[in-house]
């Protein structure tokens, strides 16, 4: 049996590209989450489009112009219901629009599932995403999603890449190493713990009230929903036989490749904010 090869070393180059892209994506998320409303609304917008668009190329390699307008088109209208703050609406909304973009995806797709899962794979994470901004204390809530999911991320990545060991799942991701996995969870903790006390001590931002093992906590889940989310990922571009989702951002490839433990996360995060407000959190 031949032994499994080595973690890549790491890779100074590709880390610069990545600061590179980083350096412009974050401060655009940053002050649309900042701002919220419509600029929030209109990012995930944006977002949606490119998700549709990676999707179809993924999923539909000889006709991805239709399946992404069917896909984009549904999670879009769901999100408006969402914003207008039609929750009742929102997720029938989303399965007819899951259901729709099978139907319309006749002959452009190996199977229709592949089309209307587009629309449950991205709808539930933007629907999510925007209830958890517009929710109370909502700036501080997406604040903490950003960075636990963006810690864990970056963190996985640079520890894995530095100290080796074993492997998490060489089947599907082969890269990926336990070290970096326990980086990426530690940081992810300490990330959120540092979004609570930034909260507490910036007049700005609204106080999410935690104590600081319960932040601790809430980073633990939202890494661990990270890595989940990268390594499902990971299995998707595996079934459909491509290396990125795409090529939109230098360094990371496409916007799902980027975004992938995002959409995880964001949905984690939401319902622990959901059972905060229902007063079920110590």
């Amino acid at each position: 049996m031949t032994s499994p090869s080595p973690a890549k070393r790491f890779n100074w180059s590709n880390l610069g590209t990545r600061v590179a892209s980083a350096t412009v994506l974050v401060p655009t998320v940053v002050a649309a989450v900042w701002f919220g409303g419509v600029w929030f609304l209109l990012l995930l917008a944006v977002c949606t489009a490119l998700l549709a668009r990676e999707w179809g190329m993924m999923s539909a390699p000889k006709a991805p112009v239709g399946v992404a307008v069917a896909v984009g088109v549904a999670v879009l209208i769901s999100l408006v219901a969402a914003f207008r703050g039609h929750y009742i609406l929102t997720w029938p909304l989303a399965g007819a629009g899951a259901v729709a973009a099978a139907l319309l995806a006749r002959g452009a797709v190996e199977r229709r599932a592949d089309a209307a899962y587009g629309v449950i794979y991205i709808a539930p994470a933007c629907i999510t995403l925007l209830w958890l901004r517009l929710s109370p204390a909502g700036l501080s809530w997406t604040l903490l999603l950003f960075a636990v999911t963006w810690f864990a991320d970056i963190f996985a990545y640079v520890s894995g890449s530095i100290f080796k060991g074993p492997k998490l799942w060489p089947r599907f991701s082969p890269n990926k190493t336990w070290s970096g996995f326990f980086g990426g969870l530690l940081a992810a903790a300490l990330a959120a713990i540092g979004v609570d006390l930034l909260a507490e001590a910036l007049p700005r931002l609204p106080d999410m009230d935690l104590t600081w093992p319960v932040a601790a906590v809430i980073g633990f889940l939202g890494g661990l929903a990270t890595m989940t989310g990268d390594l499902w990922e990971s299995m998707l571009k595996r079934r459909f036989g491509v290396k990125d989702s795409g090529d939109l951002i230098p360094g990371h490839g496409g916007l799902l490749d980027r975004v992938d433990g995002l959409m995880f996360a964001a949905i984690v995060v939401a319902a622990v904010r959901l059972f905060d407000q229902w007063g079920w959190l110590p």
